[in-house]
């Protein structure tokens, strides 16, 4: 049953990522926009992560991020191995590559490549700093996956959409993405302290770099959306 929870609440995380930034980008806007790059990219590396440990069987014990093994690339190469067997590397692979597209059309290829980097070291200097890593370790990756990192980088969406509504006023047409972008490190912070799950303090370090990089390298998407013309009857 606490499996069960647990999965059940992690799923849940994600879902409030995904709809906070289909609300920030914009339902309605995603047919017709380029490449994600970064989505590309991330998702090929994870695919071809799969594709090593299928054909090599020492791939993982090679890769992985087990700290009682040696090796100064094992943070960075355990990230594209996936250990949750059949069902938890496809979810894995599936919500990096639909987070990091979302992702590359806010903040572009660049910043989200750096903020996913970011997501796979940071939590763990994070817990250092603060005293909270041991048995209640914050990485979710169990010395393998791309969750950690793809969950660090959904939050990234959920804190700029929610400046971006304190900054442009409340409505009422709003008060749902409200609740997705404020759910994001609410939830994360529930799972922490009631499960130990990785996933949700993981997601509120996210939340709190996306804001930082929201104001210092997005701040034209704080701004005031243009007023919608009204286009039920033609000029």
């Amino acid at each position: 049953m606490d499996a069960l929870v647990f999965n059940v609440t992690t799923a849940a995380l994600m879902v409030l990522m995904f709809r906070g930034g289909l609300a920030l980008l914009g339902e309605g806007t995603l047919r017709g926009r380029r490449i994600p790059c970064a989505a590309v990219v991330l998702t090929g590396l994870a695919l071809a992560g799969v594709v090593l440990q299928v054909c090599w069987s020492g791939a993982m014990d090679a890769l992985d991020a087990n700290p009682a093994r040696s090796g100064w690339w094992r943070v960075l190469t355990s990230v594209f191995m996936q250990n949750g067997g059949l069902f938890g590397g496809a979810w894995n692979i599936a919500t990096l590559a639909v987070i990091a597209a979302l992702a590359d059309w806010f903040w572009g290829t660049p910043i989200t490549l750096g903020l996913f980097l970011a997501g796979i070291p940071l939590p763990e200097h994070i817990d250092t700093l603060f005293g909270v890593g041991g048995h209640h370790s914050t990485d979710p990756r169990n010395f393998a996956g791309s969750s950690g990192a793809t969950y660090f980088l959904g939050a990234t969406l959920a804190a700029a959409l929610l400046l971006r509504i304190l900054r442009t006023g409340l409505d009422k047409a709003q008060r749902t993405e409200v609740l997705l972008a404020a759910g994001v490190p609410v939830l994360g912070l529930a799972m922490w302290f009631t499960q130990a799950n990785g996933h949700g303090l993981v997601s509120v370090y996210g939340f709190v770099l996306g804001g930082l990089a929201c104001l210092l390298a997005r701040p034209a998407a704080l701004r005031p959306r243009p007023a919608r013309q009204d286009t039920t009857h033609p000029a």
